[in-house]
């Protein structure tokens, strides 16, 4: 299999999915197949779209947009309720909101918002914003907030909503952010099946290093080790299992209906080579 581009998202949450990647007992091996770079999501769909990626992490949204892509099947970044790093945050109750500063650094989060507002008939305005919160609050009374700033807000000095617990709150379903996407012509199908799995066992096998990953991590975001174990072990859901996949085909439904997002394609999933790794009860 020739060595492949991936591009990767320097989150929290996608630690467990890279695994054995950065640190595991493959990581050597992996580096000899794989040349990995870590951008924000948005840059990892544009990545994939202009061909200098062959493998992403994709924020779902993308997918209405890019074309001949293929999903790899089970891994994502999903939420069954509260998720922490997915806020829309004000200094006013949420009746008085008028307008909101979406994060400009994941399209997903930004539709997300707009389609919950929708969903309860409010007349809100949006304005695509660059993440920094006293800077959005200024200009707006709400601003939504993504990703490890998320996770570091002091949620006790702001009226806060975590989109992915108010989306399971009115749907019953999990929400998906994000999943690996490759491209088609990156390999012959056969080879994507063996990419699929290698990028399965790194998430099974970084998710049994969870305390690990939050020794490392616990001090770059300031938060104690116990809240980051809580919040992957507890907050993501890491599997693209057929829940997942029916919340996500609301989410499509919803967006398009209220002119979101475009209509999204038929998912493509990536062919498994074997189930033996997986921990879900809910496989595709």
């Amino acid at each position: 299999m020739s060595r492949l581009r991936v591009s990767a998202i320097s989150y929290l949450n996608t630690a467990p999915l890279m695994w054995d990647f950065e640190q595991g007992s493959r990581s050597a091996e992996l580096r000899k197949q794989f040349q990995v770079d870590y951008t924000i999501p948005s840059r990892c769909a544009q990545l994939l779209e202009e061909g200098s990626a062959d493998i992403g992490i994709i924020p779902v949204a993308a997918y209405t947009t890019i074309r001949s892509l293929r999903v790899l099947p089970d891994a994502a970044i999903a939420s069954k309720g509260a998720v922490r790093s997915i806020l829309l945050i004000s200094r006013q109750r949420f009746s008085e909101i008028r307008s909101v500063a979406l994060d400009s650094s994941s399209r997903t989060s930004a539709a997300l918002v707009q389609v919950l507002l929708r969903m309860q008939n409010r007349d809100v305005t949006f304005a695509s914003a660059e993440p920094g919160l006293d800077a959005m609050l200024q200009k707006y009374d709400a601003a939504l907030l993504i990703g490890d700033p998320a996770l570091q807000v002091d949620r006790a000095q702001y009226q806060t909503w975590d989109l992915a617990e108010e989306w399971w709150n009115m749907t019953g379903k999990p929400f998906v952010f994000a999943f690996w996407a490759v491209r088609e012509d990156a390999a012959p199908e056969e080879e994507l099946s063996r990419v699929g799995e290698v990028f399965r066992e790194s998430r099974d096998k970084g998710l049994k290093h969870i305390p690990e990953i939050a020794d490392q991590w616990s001090p770059k975001l300031s938060i104690s080790q116990n809240a980051v174990s809580s919040y992957l072990r507890d907050n993501i859901y890491y599997y693209l299992d057929t829940e997942s996949i029916s919340g996500m085909k609301l989410f499509f439904e919803l967006a398009a209906s209220y002119g979101v997002l475009p209509s999204a394609p038929e998912l493509q999933l990536v062919p498994e080579l074997t189930f033996r790794n997986s921990t879900s009860e809910n496989r595709v």
